[in-house]
């Protein structure tokens, strides 16, 4: 049996998290939103914060802007500041590997999905699962604001490419909301290799890997407009790194990681703990 099968967990000895919830938000050019984003969530986490504490961790990945100073003005309670843009992939990688929290969420700067469905996720995990992932598909699920046509295309051709070249099911692997119990983000993360959007897709193969069952939950979309995606430029990387997973793993590339430290190049500053 996996150890990461669903079942109740306990810390490890020595090594007991300092929160009880770890929020990881990936930031590309977000100084303008990025104050917003954090007094967000520490309102919408207030019942969390009471009863176990909240960490948000910003990954800036490699912003021209004063990202990382917004974040630390903002009172974010680890700010990563990455020398070169990485992409998404390698920026909630490290927060990821950084957190101190029990649970370990990440979703995105723009709040997409409004942060109060975190704490149902921190639920799901606090009841044993050691992955739990929003759905745009499933049939609770509801849009607030849909996307433009030509993003719902693309992203209904991300899906079907991922469930033809990698996975054998339709998933909707992209959904920025995910949460993971500690160790399992850690094994998870720390045998991670794509740095851009695909991130997501290797995940779940990671998952199917490690045997950590996914419990796919119903999500609340309010799509914004200040996404950083390029659809065409984006969508073709993110098929390009789809066949590189599937090369890699045919290859043997994939093995069950121990955590791996921050890159070199990466400055941590902890802030308000």
């Amino acid at each position: 049996m996996s150890p990461f099968a669903r079942a109740p967990r306990s810390p490890e000895p020595g090594d007991a998290p300092t929160f009880r919830l770890s929020v990881v938000i990936p930031a590309f050019h977000e100084a303008a939103h990025i104050a917003d984003t954090v007094a967000t969530l520490r309102d919408a986490l207030a019942c969390v914060e009471a009863r176990g504490g909240v960490e948000i961790v910003v990954v800036d990945d490699g912003s021209a802007d004063r990202t990382a100073e917004s974040a630390r003005q903002a009172g974010a309670d680890q700010v990563i500041v990455k020398e070169t843009n990485q992409g998404k992939g390698a920026a909630v990688r490290a927060g990821v590997l950084a957190a101190r929290g029990a649970t370990i969420v990440f979703t995105d700067a723009d709040l997409a999905y409004p942060p109060e469905q975190i704490v149902s996720l921190l639920e799901r995990v606090e009841d044993g699962w050691r992955m739990v992932v929003g759905s745009r598909h499933h049939q609770a699920t509801t849009t607030v604001v849909r996307a433009r046509r030509i993003r719902q295309l693309g992203s209904r051709a991300v899906n079907v490419a991922t469930m033809v070249l990698l996975l054998g099911v339709l998933r909707d692997t992209q959904c920025g909301l995910k949460a993971f119990e500690r160790e399992a983000a850690r094994a998870l993360f720390g045998a991670g290799r794509v740095d851009g959007f695909a991130f997501d897709i290797e995940l779940f193969h990671l998952a199917d890997r490690f045997e950590i069952a996914p419990l796919e939950v119903p999500v609340q979309l309010v799509n914004s407009e200040q996404s950083t995606v390029r659809l065409v430029r984006d969508t073709a990387r993110l098929i390009r790194d789809v066949l590189r997973i599937r090369w890699w793993d045919l290859r043997g590339g994939y093995r069950a990681s121990t955590v791996a430290a921050p890159a070199v190049g990466d400055r941590t500053a902890q802030l308000r703990r």
